[in-house]
């Protein structure tokens, strides 16, 4: 603020937040993806096993092991689009008419998400209650799908009104949730070993190949009574689509690359190989073992119950077997009802991002009045949630059949469009492996059979699955139309006004201090002002260490000398100009996976505003940019000036003045010690080896000179540039 606005408590600070500048670990990341994906476990052997027979083990394992080619596809995908969902890749690679298609069946996988769940949760705790009832002869059981219907109508009623308060599941909750499941996951894997040791016969399930497979009526839809399935090719696509619905939950990792933390890109690659490698042991080795251990007799019985049927069959006492059932069903009923609750989070986070884009009419995304949360949007996931429940009546595997359509759909076209992007766009961070060059010419061979193999199994789930074609056409069809009205509406209402915006919740403060934005002292402060000039901010967003540093981004708004005496409104204060300036920092700040405050500042004179902010933030670094008007020196000089204004005593920073393809300069304002700054490691790692040419083993460890600069070339090792500058002015002060 200006020394004139000091002096009015009429003027006011805005801290602007939004919830997109929130980061997670991999391992948090990996949680929310696995809350999904990882319940497929619990359904999805059962309802492969119904369709193809006895073989489904096999295939369920081979999906598993596929996805870690879908997981490079949302990779290569993630690298180009922060914001990496479907609807984005398919529209910059094939234009809007088909991202539209390609988020309709997105959101009609979402839809299906909450009710298989659900109502899987409900099948394994209305037969844990049945057995119990059986053993101890206390009187009738109770209907299976007439239960699981009803559980899961209570459930969503549940996670609806949560939604609607903003009490979503955070990754924190994810992350226990997993804990306890790998706790489940561990004691299968030790268990069933040893009952196969101590089994008289161990006998693996029939190999997958087309002689084995035996296709349930319903399992075949219109390829019932034609020749296709008795090709050997196309019974194995066939087999291998009805166990795709085993990956479900997959098309989370986009939604949740946003969230993942620096380095962000390396933390998704880990978080990638974390869900793939436990979706293969928790979901593939796992069914392998029930298809081993559960005699196949009874495995009907357990299609809807298959983990708590195979707790019921592992060797050891009858007590301990069914105390284990009990933990299995608690855990079932935990990660399935989670699943639920994702589901909605996803779908609502799919409908306001291509809300942002003006697919979608604003009348759905007007806030609750108490909650601010887009509540218009929750309910009408909520009700056809409901409404799909009460249809399927509880039972599984219809809607198994149903939700595959909306999976396959999705991965095809988002892979589809990640290899139309190879010849459009050449800034991938990260390229789908099996590349080969001819000529200049690279060649996608993996990307592209992996793209053939979904789209194949697309196709095999089109004609196979009857029921689940006429739903998920028609429903994708009704979203499709209703988005293309939106967006002409939108396109006639909006002409004038810049789409993809953040929104941001605005908070006035009177003034400025370390707890206004919660940075901690030292911070660097980044002055920005127009938003196609950020080389400094990236600089910062690069080099920063935040364990060290916390990053406050700034831009000031001009006002007029006599506006101080006045209150300023939000609309003042915080125009159209700053929410797209600020819009890009968030962007970029997404990108770099770096927490950042944001600030608008009033002021007359800009430079004593950077100056009385960074000065009351305690800040280490003022970092501003290049400007038009002047040179380098001159705004150094004028930034200088502002801060001899400052009343003693003058809190002492560093600036910093970053020109793209040119050195900074750096100016000391206050009684700094001579400081180091990049060039000037590079000039001491070079002192560093010329010195060990001349001295050798001559330069001790107790020497001054030899302690810094063994340090220093420590840390320049491990690409600790921050840590180096901080021990070698430690060593100046010496």
């Amino acid at each position: 603020m200006a020394s004139e606005m000091g002096r009015s408590p009429a003027a006011k600070v805005v801290v602007a937040t939004t919830v997109a500048l929130s980061f997670i670990s991999f391992w948090r990341a990996a949680a929310v993806v696995l809350s999904d994906l990882a319940s497929s476990a619990f359904y999805a052997g059962g309802i492969a096993e119904h369709a193809i027979g006895k073989s489904a083990p096999w295939f369920i394992l081979g999906v598993m092991l596929f996805s870690f080619a879908v997981r490079s596809v949302y990779m290569e995908s993630s690298s180009m689009f922060v914001r990496g969902g479907v609807y984005v890749v398919v529209r910059d690679a094939m234009g809007p008419f088909v991202a539209r298609i390609s988020v309709s069946s997105l959101i009609f996988d979402y839809i299906l998400t909450g009710p298989i769940s659900v109502v899987s949760a409900g099948q394994y705790l209305v037969h844990l209650l049945n057995e119990i009832a059986t053993n101890n002869h206390l009187g009738p059981r109770v209907a299976p799908d007439t239960f699981a219907a009803g559980f899961g109508v209570i459930v969503t009623g549940y996670f609806w009104w949560s939604n609607t308060k903003g009490i979503h599941e955070s990754s924190g909750k994810a992350l226990r949730i997993m804990q306890i499941t790998t706790v489940m996951v561990v004691a299968f894997l030790i268990w069933c070993p040893i009952t196969l040791l101590l089994a008289p016969k161990v006998t693996l399930p029939p190999a997958p190949i087309p002689s084995n497979l035996h296709f349930a009526p319903e399992a075949l839809g219109w390829f019932q009574g034609t020749i296709w399935p008795t090709i050997p090719f196309v019974a194995i696509v066939i087999a291998f689509g009805h166990s795709l619905l085993s990956m479900s939950g997959f098309e989370t990792l986009a939604q949740v690359y946003r969230e993942i933390a620096y380095p962000k890109l390396k933390n998704l690659r880990y978080t990638g190989n974390l869900v793939c490698v436990y979706s293969v042991v928790c979901t593939g080795v796992i069914t392998m073992f029930a298809g081993m251990i559960i005699p196949d007799g009874k495995r009907a019985e357990y299609v809807d119950n298959l983990l708590g049927g195979l707790a019921m069959h592992l060797a050891g006492p009858q007590v301990l077997r069914l105390g284990f059932h009990v933990f299995v069903v608690i855990v079932g009923a935990l990660i399935l009802s989670g699943a639920v609750n994702t589901s909605m989070i996803g779908a609502n986070g799919v409908m306001n991002r291509i809300a942002e884009d003006g697919v979608l009419l604003d009348w759905f995304r007007k806030p609750h009045r108490r909650f601010g949360t887009t509540f218009r949007i929750i309910n009408l996931i909520a009700i056809l949630q409901v409404i799909t429940i009460l249809l399927s009546r509880g039972n599984v595997y219809l809607l198994g059949e149903a939700y595959a359509f909306g999976v396959v759909w999705s991965f095809f076209l988002k892979s589809l469009g990640v290899l139309v992007l190879r010849y459009h766009r050449h800034d991938q961070e990260y390229k789908f492996p099996g590349n080969i060059q001819l000529g200049g010419t690279e060649i996608p061979i993996g990307l592209g059979v992996t793209t053939l193999v979904l789209f194949l199994v697309a196709i095999a789930n089109l004609f196979s699955k009857e029921i689940a074609t006429k739903s998920g056409v028609a429903f994708t069809a009704v979203f499709f139309v209703i988005f293309t009205i939106s967006e002409r509406i939108n396109a006639r209402k909006q002409a004038n006004c810049k789409l993809g915006l953040e929104e941001f919740n605005l908070d006035m403060r009177p003034e400025i201090d370390a707890r206004t934005v919660h940075a901690r002292p030292g911070c660097v402060l980044v002055a920005v002002r127009e938003s196609k000039r950020m080389a400094h901010l990236q600089n910062v967003l690069e080099k920063t260490n935040l364990r060290r540093h916390d990053i406050v981004v700034m831009t000031v708004r001009p006002i007029s000398a006599g506006a101080g005496e006045y209150e300023l409104s939000n609309q003042q204060l915080f125009s159209d100009y700053e929410r797209e300036l600020l819009s890009r920092v968030v962007t970029m700040a997404e990108k770099a996976g770096k927490t950042v405050d944001l600030l608008v500042v009033p002021g007359v004179d800009p430079f004593d505003a950077m100056v009385q902010t960074a000065a009351n933030l305690k800040a280490s670094r003022l970092v501003t940019g290049v400007s038009e008007k002047m040179d380098s020196e001159e705004l150094a000089r004028r930034i200088g000036l502002a801060w001899e204004k400052l009343p003693e005593p003058r809190h002492a920073f560093s600036l910093e003045i970053i020109t793209p393809n040119r050195p900074s300069v750096y100016v000391n304002l206050g009684p700094h010690p001579p400081r180091l700054w990049p060039e000037d490691l590079d000039r001491a790692h070079g002192i560093w080896l010329r010195l060990q040419d001349v001295f050798g083993s001559r330069l001790h460890h107790r020497d001054v000179v030899g302690v810094a600069l063994r340090r220093l070339q420590k840390d320049l090792e491990n690409d600790r540039r921050q840590e180096a500058l901080d021990d070698l002015n430690n060593e100046l002060r010496k």
